[in-house]
């Protein structure tokens, strides 16, 4: 089927089909992309057909993926096929549905959860650590993060015969958040849907150990996860706030008690 012809609106009938380097901010990045439009020769009026601007919507989604070091579109499915993967199959390797696949392909924008997902299922890993969050589980760091919280609460939230009620939905939120904006937990905890919140899971054997633990000893924080640790004690000022917001997250009212939280859940926090 030929490319379809378009008239010039301003009468000087037929439009050329011209590809032209463009720039545009999206996303408070400034971005350059190629596109084909319909260009009146003589008044140099733009248009562009209903393909031509899905075309045009995937080359911006594209550059700014390239700019914000996103795997693009393109890149994604090399990848696949450079395994011999099916977009079911790398859907399968992620735990993902195959519609996400099919849209992160098409254009669509991925996370950089998702993207670090991604990358692993396209170096020929399994997914990612789904329970851990990417990152091996630190005794240390759980106390170091909660220390942050503190500084930030102003007050102790980690107390001597305290069962972490309230501190573990502000590590819960910690790790979680941080998967989600940046691919990777805070602390490699593997968490529980119990019937007080999401919970460090057998955080029974955990508690003394991380009271008793030396958080100099653990990798320090980044400056993103202080600041995501400092935006979650901002929205949770009281230690009830972050247990009753924990409790109204459908990611942990939709588990059966005692079942793993995945991080792939994170995506669906709705309070931070």
């Amino acid at each position: 089927m030929g490319k379809k012809v378009m008239n010039c609106p301003n009468g000087h009938g037929k439009m050329m089909i011209k590809k032209m380097s463009k720039s545009t901010n999206f996303r408070g990045v400034d971005i350059a992309f190629q596109a084909e439009y319909h260009v009146c020769p003589v008044c140099g009026t733009q248009a562009g057909t209903v393909g031509q601007t899905a075309a045009i919507q995937r080359a911006i989604s594209n550059a700014y993926r390239k700019a914000v070091n996103l795997l693009t579109g393109k890149e994604i499915r090399e990848g696949r096929k450079g395994l011999n993967l099916s977009q079911e199959a790398l859907a399968r390797r992620m735990n993902v549905g195959i519609a996400s696949i099919k849209r992160w392909e098409g254009g669509l924008i991925q996370s950089r959860s998702m993207d670090q997902a991604l990358r692993m299922a396209l170096q020929g890993r399994i997914g990612g650590d789904n329970y851990t969050g990417n990152r091996t589980f630190s005794i240390p760091r759980i106390k170091l993060v909660l220390r942050q919280f503190e500084s930030v609460l102003g007050k102790k939230i980690l107390k001597k015969r305290d069962k972490m009620l309230f501190a573990a939905k502000y590590l819960w939120y910690a790790d979680m958040v941080a998967f989600r904006e940046t691919g990777k937990s805070m602390t490699g905890s593997t968490y529980a849907s119990l019937p007080y919140g999401p919970q460090l899971n057998n955080y029974r054997d955990l508690i003394d150990e991380i009271k008793n633990a030396d958080e100099s000893r653990a990798e320090p924080l980044t400056p993103e996860e202080i600041r995501i640790i400092t935006r979650i004690a901002l929205t949770f000022p009281q230690e009830q706030m972050a247990y009753d917001a924990a409790h109204r997250e459908i990611i942990w009212k939709q588990k059966a008690t005692g079942s793993i939280i995945p991080y792939s859940d994170s995506a669906g926090l709705t309070a931070v």
